[in-house]
Order: C-alpha cells, then sequence, then structure tokens
C-alpha cells in the first residue's frame, strides 16, 4: 500500500476546521430563526443544567477517550507510549472530524501509525481491527439494546414523518443489514482465508465494468493477506482487552448523551435506555452524512429524536452536546497537529 502524504496533509489541514464549524454553525442559527419556540430566553436555559448532568457527561467523555487510548495501545502490543497513544487517537479523531463520516480517518489513522515507527503490515491490521470491533459492536450490539427499548427506537417527529414516513426504518435495517455483512466478510478475510477473499475481489473486478478498478482491488487483496499474517497467532489475552475496551468505548459515548439530557430533565430507566437505543439509529443516519463530522446532520437530527425528553431544552442541549462531544477534537487536532509534524519529521536523530 502506498500512502498519498499529499493527500493526507490535505485531510490533517487544520484550516479545515472552519468548514465543519461554519457548517454546524450555520444549521444552528438556521433552527434557531425557523423555530418559534427558541429566543434568548431558550438559550438561558444553558444555566439551568444540573451540575452532577454535566459533571458526568464530562467523565463519559474521558472515559470514552481513555478506552480508545488504551485499546489502541494495547492493539499494537504496547510499542506506543503513552504519549504517542494520545497523538494518535486526537489526530485520528480530528481526521475524523474534518472528513465526512462515509468517509472517515482510515487512510490518516495508517499513515499516522506508520510514521509512528509502526510497520505498514501492522499498522494496516490494526486499523482494521479496529474498524470491525467498531462494527460488531453495532451488529451485536444494536438487536439487544433495541429489544430493551420495546419497539420505541423510531422517534415520533412530525418532521421525519413529513420529510422522510418510514424511510428511516428501511434506512436503518438496510444499513444494519449491510454493516452485519461487511464486518462478517471482512472478518473472514482477515482471520479465516484472506487469500479466498482477494480471489473472489479479483474475479469480481474483471467484470467489465469494474476492470478499470482491479488494480486497486489487488493491491487491496494484498494489503488483507499481509494484514492477516500481523494478526495470526494471536491468543485470548491480546483480543478481551481489545474487546472489552471497545465495549467500554461505545457505551460511554453513548452514555454521555444520557448523561448531558438528564441534566436537564429527570429520567425513568426505560427513558435512559431509550436515548441510548435511539442513539444507535442516530448513528447510522450520522455516518452517511456528506458534511465533515456529520456537521448540521447531528444537529437537525438531535432535535428530531430527543426532543420528547427535553421539550424547551432540546435546542440549548444539541449545542452542548457538540460542543463537548465533537469541537473539542477539532481544537485539539489543530494545537497537537504541528507538534507532532515537529516531532514525526524534524525530531533530531
Amino acid at each position: 500500500m502506498k500512502l498519498d502524504n499529499k493527500k493526507i496533509f490535505e485531510t490533517l489541514n487544520p484550516n479545515k476546521v472552519w468548514v465543519p464549524v461554519l457548517i454546524g454553525l450555520g444549521i444552528v442559527f438556521l433552527m434557531f430563526y425557523l423555530d418559534p419556540n427558541v429566543n434568548a430566553k431558550t438559550l438561558r436555559g444553558v444555566f439551568d443544567a444540573s451540575f452532577l448532568g454535566i459533571f458526568f457527561a464530562v467523565i463519559f467523555i474521558l472515559f470514552r477517550d481513555i478506552g480508545y487510548v488504551y485499546r489502541i495501545r494495547t492493539i499494537t502490543d504496547k510499542k506506543l507510549t503513552w504519549v504517542r497513544a494520545i497523538y494518535v487517537i486526537i489526530l485520528w479523531e480530528f481526521a475524523s472530524a474534518v472528513t465526512p463520516s462515509i468517509v472517515g480517518g482510515t487512510a490518516v489513522a495508517i499513515f499516522i501509525l506508520n510514521k509512528e515507527g509502526i510497520k505498514l503490515g501492522k499498522a494496516i491490521a490494526y486499523v482494521m481491527v479496529t474498524a470491525i470491533l467498531d462494527n460488531l459492536f453495532f451488529v451485536i450490539g444494536a438487536p439487544i439494546i433495541l429489544f430493551l427499548a420495546k419497539g420505541e427506537i423510531f422517534p415520533a417527529s412530525r418532521v421525519m414523518e413529513m420529510r422522510l414516513g418510514n424511510s428511516l426504518e428501511i434506512l436503518f435495517w438496510s444499513s444494519y443489514g449491510l454493516y452485519t455483512l461487511y464486518s462478517v466478510v471482512m472478518a473472514a478475510a482477515l482471520f479465516y482465508r484472506p487469500r479466498v477473499f482477494k480471489w473472489v475481489l479479483l474475479k469480481i473486478y474483471s467484470i467489465k465494468w469494474l476492470i478499470k478498478w482491479k488494480h486497486a482491488a489487488h493491491e487491496y487483496g494484498n494489503q488483507i493477506i499481509e494484514a492477516s499474517k500481523e494478526l495470526k497467532g494471536k491468543k485470548k489475552d491480546y483480543w478481551l482487552p481489545i474487546i472489552g475496551a471497545t465495549i467500554f468505548i461505545w457505551s460511554s459515548r453513548y452514555l454521555m448523551l444520557n448523561a448531558l439530557i438528564s441534566a436537564y430533565e429527570s429520567l425513568s430507566w426505560t427513558e435512559h435506555i431509550i436515548i441510548f437505543a435511539r442513539q444507535v439509529i442516530m448513528w447510522i443516519v450520522m455516518m452517511i452524512s456528506p458534511t465533515p463530522g456529520s456537521s448540521g446532520t447531528a444537529e437537525f437530527f438531535f432535535s428530531q429524536f430527543f426532543r420528547e425528553f427535553l421539550s424547551g431544552y432540546t435546542f440549548v442541549t444539541s449545542i452542548l452536546w457538540r460542543m463537548l462531544s465533537y469541537y473539542p477534537y477539532l481544537i485539539l487536532g489543530a494545537i497537537f497537529l504541528p507538534k507532532w509534524i515537529r516531532h514525526v519529521f524534524f525530531k533530531k536523530k
């Protein structure tokens, strides 16, 4: 695999911070203008939040980031120090924040790990493992949490019904099926039969209207084989902490919003489960967003999914949610990137 340094640095460009910020702010101001229930008094409602709820929201964000740092360090067999692992995660999150969610920061993550001294084959393997585990959390966890939500997972929103009708449910289950298929195929390719996967891939891309991508498919097949070799022979002592960290990361990610909503409204145990479950649905919507870091998409759908739990505090909570869970990574990435470049490219030997 050849990493295109020019394209990587185009993605890791601090100036790109302004694109998602402006999109997000534009949607927020549009919502403020169009919603007759939102006014200056509504904005002052941000100070009505309970300290304990905000505190736990911040704690869950920190838990998520600690989980990410621990997981990447464990996956790399502790080749990264704690400090270097923090740099990797911040820059990875920054790349994800400035690119459309459907694109993600995979190539950037491989590049970062490679520049941190991880061999390219291993870097590819490690990034693929994180992607597969993240998808498997959704594939396995979604049915469980949706069952616990007792069918109240799709919001009863007038706007959603007018714009989407039943297509949200169709979108979710279609996406769930695709994620399941992708996860099963990639897990089988990586851990069971990488050469068979490459053979099938080349057969598919030998079709007339796909043949122009055959070289890329050949290269991708080689990457899978190389990554599979790197992971071969790993024992359960290697996998169990990584799987546990993945569950911890995603649970913390979702519980952050539960804590934030409970800062404004008292929630029953059932409501907590429904809010958690709806985040699974919204995650799918955000994953197919064409905007950087789902800017605009996230703010719009937040109000449709969680208005019934927040009533008059929906607008301010959506702003707080993005301020706590998204914008810090734009700022941290812009701060850490120059330091990382100096360390990796200009450090004294």
